[in-house]
């Protein structure tokens, strides 16, 4: 597992680190301890560890920056910014190995009174982890090449300026984003959500998710989410999704859901299984076209800022022909 995180992690570190400045490496005063606290975590000084200091350096840079062009920034609240970069690696027997590397990040506005964030990078990141139960997806996958660079070059090249203070007037955690997907498609997303507390361990969910592009036109997605936990480390989950797509004259619906099974473990580990099924709806009518067994694992490795997330998933695709076959996922995470 070390040789195949090492690699996109370091890749994409380069990548960052290039406009990065070289942290600060002056040394400061220890103060002693106070009785009773926890001592502070060692500090490390690989090469991989100076890269991860220069980009948290450089995006709380860029946070600074833009907070300063839109007023007086208050020393007691600075902007800050945080960033996902994620290599997810799978494979099937039908479309072989792929490599998908996605971005995701926000700069928060303190001077805007926390109304108004940046967002960047690749925005399905957003739904994928909001809504963990089940993520490998085999129709996004492309069985022609290991490495799609215009797909992912598109995928992540999302600038947005998103307001999220409609929730005080309407008591629904809502946002708003105005940007730029894909290089030059203009578009506007509104999303909106809200928990209820049902009682005995209960509680459900309700999401909706509206977007229109320019080029893109409608996408609509529905997640339903009803939820029993047992303690506070396992949960029984249900999540139903609803997707609409419309572009030009090409309509599109679909539909998936997964039962499952999940527990939060001590050190940031999670363990989940389920069953998945979802397919199409044409004319009204739901048909199935996948379904299966699934399980997964989340765990940091090497720092507490990297992770690594495995799923074993065994479907079939009936559109493609495609009998139940094993299909894997690998995601490689590193927060900043």
């Amino acid at each position: 597992m070390k040789s195949i995180s090492s690699f996109p992690l370091c890749f994409f570190l380069c990548t960052l680190s290039i406009s990065a400045q070289a942290a600060d490496t002056a040394a400061v005063e220890e103060l002693p301890a106070a009785p009773q606290t926890a001592p502070p975590a060692p500090v490390h000084n690989t090469w991989t560890d100076r890269q991860h200091r220069n980009v948290q350096t450089t995006i709380n840079r860029w946070a600074h920056n833009m907070d300063d062009w839109f007023g007086t920034p208050d020393p007691d609240k600075p902007a800050s910014a945080n960033l996902r970069i994620i290599m997810d690696n799978t494979w099937n027997k039908y479309d072989h190995f792929s490599i998908r590397p996605r971005i995701r990040g926000k700069l928060k506005l303190p001077v805007l009174q926390q109304r108004l964030n940046v967002v960047f990078g690749d925005d399905s990141i957003d739904r994928d982890l909001e809504h963990t139960g089940h993520i490998y997806d085999e129709t996004q996958l492309n069985n022609t090449r290991t490495f799609d660079r215009t797909r992912t070059r598109e995928s992540n090249s999302s600038l947005a300026l998103r307001w999220s203070d409609i929730n005080r007037y309407t008591g629904i955690d809502t946002d708003t984003d105005i940007g730029i997907r894909s290089g030059d498609d203009l578009y506007l997303r509104l999303r909106g959500s809200r928990d209820w507390d049902l009682g005995n361990g209960f509680s459900t969910r309700l999401e909706q998710t509206y977007r229109y592009g320019i080029k893109s036109k409608h996408h609509l997605r529905t997640n339903w989410e009803v939820r029993q936990t047992e303690t506070g480390e396992t949960f029984h989950a249900n999540n139903l999704n609803i997707e609409y797509n419309h572009k030009k004259d090409d309509e599109e619906w679909l539909w998936g859901d997964s039962l499952y099974r999940q527990h939060d473990l001590a050190g940031h580990k999670r363990l989940n299984y389920g069953i998945y099924a979802g397919g199409k709806i044409k004319n009204k009518k739901v048909k199935l076209n996948s379904y299966g067994p699934f399980a997964g694992w989340r765990q940091p490795v090497w720092r507490e800022w990297l992770f690594v997330q495995t799923e074993l998933n065994y479907l079939n695709n009936r559109e493609e022909n495609r009998r139940h076959h094993i299909g894997t996922l690998v995601r490689v995470e590193a927060l900043f």
